[in-house]
C-alpha cells in the first residue's frame, strides 16, 4: 500500500515532467493491476454463485410452481369448503405445470417435486377427511429438512454443500481441499436449518389450533420469504468464500496429459 499511496523516494521533478515517463511508479502499476484482478475475480465468483443458486433452487418459475398448488387449494377451500374440489384443483395445476415443462423440454425436477408433495397432501387429506392434513406432509418434510441441515452441519458434511457441489462442478472437493468453502457451506446449512425450524415453530401450533383456511394462508405467506432469506444468506457466505475447485476440468486435464504421454 505504501508504494501506491506515496511516491517512491527516487522520483525526481524531471522524471515527473518527462512526457515519456510512466504516470505511476513501477511499484504502483502492478499493485493497481492486482487490485483490478482481485475485484474482477470477486465479481466472477459472485456471478457464478448467483447462477448456481438460481439453477439449484429453480428461480422465479420454481417458486411459482411451489406456491401455486397450495394457493389454489386454500383459495377454493376458503370459498366453498369443498375438500375434494380443492384437492383435485391443486393436483391438477401441479400436473399441468409438469406437462408444460415436458412440452418445452425444460428441467422437470422442481415441478415433479411439487406434484409429489401435492399428491401426498391429497392422499392424507382424503384418508382422514381433514382438510388441514393436505398441508401435513409438506410440514413434516420441512421439519425433516431443517434437522438434516443442522445435523449434517454438525457432522462436518453440510447438506447445502452436497446439494451445490455438483452445480459448481466441485463435487466433494470442498471437504478436504477447500476449507474456506467448507466453512461457508457449514454456515449456509446452519442458516437453512434455523430458518426452516423457525418456520415450523409457527406452522405446527397453527396446525393444532387454527382452522384450515388460517393455516393455509399463513403457509402460503411463509412459502417464499424464508426461502429467499436462506438463499440470500447462502449467496453472502459463498460469495466471500474461495472459488470452487473444478474437479471436472482437472479430470479432463489429467486425461489429456495421459493421452499426450501415450502418444509421445
Amino acid at each position: 500500500m505504501a508504494s501506491v499511496d506515496k511516491p517512491t523516494p527516487t522520483t525526481t521533478t524531471s522524471d515527473a515532467q518527462d512526457p515519456a515517463a510512466p504516470a505511476t511508479s513501477p511499484a504502483a502499476a502492478p499493485a493497481s493491476a492486482s487490485g483490478s484482478g482481485t475485484a474482477s475475480a470477486s465479481d466472477d465468483v459472485k456471478t457464478v454463485t448467483e447462477a448456481a443458486l438460481f439453477e439449484a433452487f429453480g428461480g422465479v418459475r420454481g417458486m411459482v410452481e411451489t406456491v401455486l398448488p397450495g394457493l389454489l387449494f386454500v383459495s377454493i377451500y376458503t370459498v366453498n369448503k369443498d375438500l375434494h374440489l380443492s384437492a383435485i384443483a391443486a393436483l391438477g395445476v401441479a400436473l399441468v405445470m409438469v406437462v408444460v415443462r415436458l412440452v418445452r423440454k425444460d428441467t422437470v425436477k422442481h415441478a415433479f417435486s411439487g406434484v409429489f408433495g401435492v399428491a401426498f397432501g391429497v392422499v392424507f387429506a382424503m384418508m382422514t377427511g381433514n382438510a388441514k392434513d393436505f398441508y401435513l406432509p409438506g410440514m413434516l418434510y420441512t421439519l425433516g429438512l431443517a434437522l438434516a441441515y443442522i445435523i449434517t452441519a454438525i457432522a462436518g458434511v453440510p447438506l447445502i454443500g452436497l446439494i451445490l457441489g455438483p452445480v459448481f462442478k466441485e463435487n466433494l472437493s470442498w471437504r478436504t481441499r477447500n476449507p474456506g468453502r467448507k466453512k461457508a457451506y457449514t454456515k449456509a446449512s446452519w442458516a437453512w436449518g434455523l430458518i426452516l425450524l423457525a418456520k415450523c415453530a409457527i406452522l405446527f401450533p397453527l396446525y393444532w389450533w387454527a382452522d384450515t383456511t388460517q393455516l393455509g394462508w399463513v403457509l402460503v405467506a411463509l412459502k417464499i420469504p424464508p426461502f429467499l432469506l436462506a438463499v440470500y444468506l447462502t449467496w453472502v457466505f459463498l460469495a466471500k468464500a474461495p472459488p470452487p475447485i473444478d474437479v471436472f476440468a482437472e479430470m479432463g486435464a489429467e486425461e489429456e496429459r495421459r493421452k499426450a504421454e501415450q502418444t509421445g
